[in-house]
């Protein structure tokens, strides 16, 4: 879909900005990118086989087979060293109100406004076991939250609002925190049979908007078992009218709160590579590419015939057969609390003095921290003075990562996090 950027001017108030440092005492303007690395298809990684305990670095081990790899382009970053001080307020998109026709979950003009007269559709995605893989739609989403669920595993909430997939999944069971996450962005919830505790506060906080497997006709979910191997799938457009059907008040909702800048926030550090790492057998990575300007996600795949040892894959849709991308990779901390090994809540909505976010766009790894300033809107994001931080235009992936875990450069622009909890 073609899309459009529509910028409008946002005055940052001046009061609010007055007790803000000069930048240049806080942020200075990235030199000379480091060297890309080139990745070659089959990288086995050797990890540890106790979950949870990771090396400071991991072992690449490149296979002895030649192969043709096409040189990798040198970053040419765009920074903005003109930030906001209590003189100046940047051209940036959001916060506070969008311009008709303007999606305030991406910053970009949809091809159908009347999209927008709804409520997003967050669909429940599984990752595992990886006999489901590709997934379905992941693609199409505005924002994607990512976070585990226990035994070594993550799973997907996906968010759709400006534009519909014809199919998402494979979908499988809801947690505890979407009730959190679907009430902040005030969707409608397609979600697997949740185990009975979960699926009670589902219904309990989202009512009729908590939609399962089992209260669904074909469309909009179809399938037999979300456990099958050829599992069960959503289309999200039909969701939206099945929901309506089900008494559903599936009308626009205020969804301010995230700024969107075309320029990049000034930074020194590079983020040309970020990987998350749940456990031994579970890990991510987004490889960023300069000649698009977007992250681009590869997984784990087991090597057949070596135990423990894995290798990256490019991640595809298969939809569209395409490798995922997405604008804007953002990691936030925040607290796990586990009442058993599968079940899981976490703290999102009583985050009102912020904690600490990570956010990679264009190349660049910016500190920040997020919090969540009511139940009814998303999460917003901040520099470290607490000035509105300005996403990159386009799709957002949030990485939900226990306060235990680790997060460090292991070489120029290459950055690991290792999932911890609590």
């Amino acid at each position: 879909m073609v899309r459009k950027l529509i910028k409008s001017v946002l005055f940052v108030s001046i009061l609010f900005l007055s007790s803000c440092q000069s930048i240049a005492d806080t942020v200075m303007q990235a030199s000379q990118p480091p060297q890309i690395p080139t990745y070659i298809p089959e990288e086995t990684i050797s990890i540890p086989e106790t979950p949870f305990q990771f090396p400071p670095t991991f072992t690449v081990v490149i296979p002895t087979e030649t192969a043709t790899v096409p040189p990798t382009p040198a970053i040419t970053a765009t920074i903005d060293p003109s930030l906001p001080t209590a003189t100046s307020t940047p051209l940036v998109l959001g916060l506070t109100g969008f311009p008709p026709g303007i999606n305030p979950l991406t910053g970009l003009a949809v091809a159908d406004p009347l999209l927008l007269d709804r409520r997003p559709v967050m669909v429940k995605v599984s990752n595992y076991p990886r006999s489901g893989r590709p997934h379905a739609g992941l693609s199409y989403a505005d924002v994607v939250f990512e976070y585990y669920i226990g035994e070594e595993c993550n799973r997907f909430l996906a968010v759709y609002y400006g534009q519909d997939a014809p199919k998402v999944g494979p979908m499988r069971s809801g947690r505890l925190v979407d009730a959190q996450l679907v009430f902040m962005y005030q969707g409608v919830l397609a979600y697997g049979n949740a185990d009975p505790q979960v699926d009670e506060v589902l219904v309990e906080k989202l009512g009729k908007r908590a939609i399962s497997f089992n209260d669904s006709p074909c469309p909009p979910v179809c399938g037999h078992d979300t456990h099958s191997v050829t599992g069960v799938f959503v289309d999200t457009a039909e969701m939206s009218k099945f929901s309506e059907k089900e008494g559903v008040d599936n009308i626009r909702q205020d969804l301010n709160g995230i700024i969107f800048n075309e320029k990049p926030w000034a930074s020194d550090q590079f983020g040309i590579q970020v990987a998350v790492q749940y456990s031994r057998r579970d890990r991510g990575e987004w490889h960023y590419d300069p000649g698009t300007g977007q992250y681009l996600r590869w997984i784990e795949a087991e090597k057949p015939g070596y135990k423990d040892q894995y290798y990256m894959i490019p991640l595809v849709d298969r939809l569209n057969n395409e490798q995922i991308s997405f604008s804007n990779v953002i990691i936030i901390f925040a607290n796990y609390i586990e009442y058993a090994p599968t079940l899981h809540e976490i703290e999102i909505l009583n985050n009102t003095e912020g904690q600490r976010a990570i956010l990679f766009r264009d190349g660049l790894m910016i500190e920040g921290k997020w919090r969540t300033v009511s139940p009814e809107e998303p999460i917003h994001f901040t520099d470290l003075r607490g000035i509105p931080l300005g996403l990159k235009p386009g799709n957002t992936w949030i990485v939900i990562a226990g306060m235990s875990s680790s997060f460090e450069e292991v070489s120029s622009g290459i950055w690991e996090m290792h999932f911890a909890l609590p």
